[in-house]
């Protein structure tokens, strides 16, 4: 797997200190609210993980896959939601947790989705922004990195379901994947 990454973009401790600090904020940002983590699946998961024990504040989570890009690596603009929340959000304070907001069609989506629930709140943090990529009008709240226009692998992320256990963010050589 090694192989096929032209560079490392973050390493873990760059990625451990970010997330820490994003943790103390939001822990801030929501005392007294209990919110509720919705984990978009499955690229998010790492992620969601160490944020979660970065945060000092009571908080539920709850587990949704959406995807616009299948096996691509690029997105097919139709987002589908394979797996759907267990928890009610009405009157929660919802706070999605993405890991790369790219292309924000499949943020976009989903956000519609969730204000047709009626939580209290809506906010969005996400590990890796890409804004030069995106196709919505979309921001995140909260953003652990922005990063240039690069197939990005690692901390979660994959290319056809390889490379997720990279304890780092790679660029992928772009003679890998044949979209």
């Amino acid at each position: 797997m090694k192989n096929d990454i032209e560079s490392i973009l973050l390493d873990k401790s760059q990625i451990e200190c970010r997330v820490s600090e994003l943790g103390k904020t939001i822990s801030r940002d929501f005392a007294g609210k209990n919110p509720l983590l919705l984990c978009v699946l499955k690229g998010s998961f790492v992620f969601m993980s160490d944020l979660l024990r970065n945060l000092t504040i009571p908080c539920a989570v709850d587990f949704m896959a959406i995807s616009s890009y299948g096996n691509k690596s690029v997105t097919t603009g139709a987002a589908k939601i394979y797996l759907d929340l267990n928890t009610d959000v009405e009157n929660r304070h919802l706070i999605i947790v993405e890991d790369i907001l790219d292309s924000g069609l499949t943020l976009t989506y989903l956000l519609n989705n969730m204000s047709n629930r009626n939580p209290a709140s809506t906010t969005i943090v996400t590990l890796l922004d890409k804004p030069s990529r995106r196709q919505a009008p979309i921001t995140a709240n909260y953003v652990g990195f922005e990063i240039p226009d690069a197939f990005v692998v690692g901390y979660g992320l994959d290319y056809a379901e390889k490379y997720r256990n990279l304890p780092y963010i790679g660029i992928l050589k772009p003679e890998v994947y044949n979209d």
